[in-house]
């Protein structure tokens, strides 16, 4: 199994950055591709950016330009940075990996607060 642990929520002003971490353990081996999510209280989980075993990265166009997803194969890491940082950020942010059956293993979030 993957275990997945996000670090990096916080409160921060708009305009300002906050870097997120992913942190995977377990059978890392068998990961796709990851990606980070977010969720805003009364609205549905979106998918904020992605990144494939390759390198390639995908990113919703609400935070492209701004947001940047990394990652450092050392470190089991997965990184998000994010920058000129909005209210309308403000969300739970969720780390997930994929597997080449599709199934997805979570985090348990972290939360990003964008005072105004």
């Amino acid at each position: 199994q993957v275990q997945l642990v996000e670090s990096g929520g916080g409160l921060v002003q708009a305009g300002g950055s906050l870097r997120l971490s992913c942190l995977a353990s377990g059978s890392i081996f068998l990961i796709n591709a990851m990606g980070w999510h977010r969720q805003a209280p009364g609205k549905q989980r979106e998918l904020v950016a992605s990144i494939t075993s390759g390198g390639t990265t995908n990113y919703v166009d609400s935070v492209r330009g701004r947001f940047t997803i990394s990652r450092d194969n050392a470190k089991n890491t997965v990184y998000l940075q994010m920058n000129s940082l909005k209210p309308e950020d403000t969300a739970v942010y969720y780390c997930n990996a994929v597997f080449p059956s599709g199934l997805a293993r979570w985090g348990q979030g972290t939360q990003v607060t964008v005072s105004s």
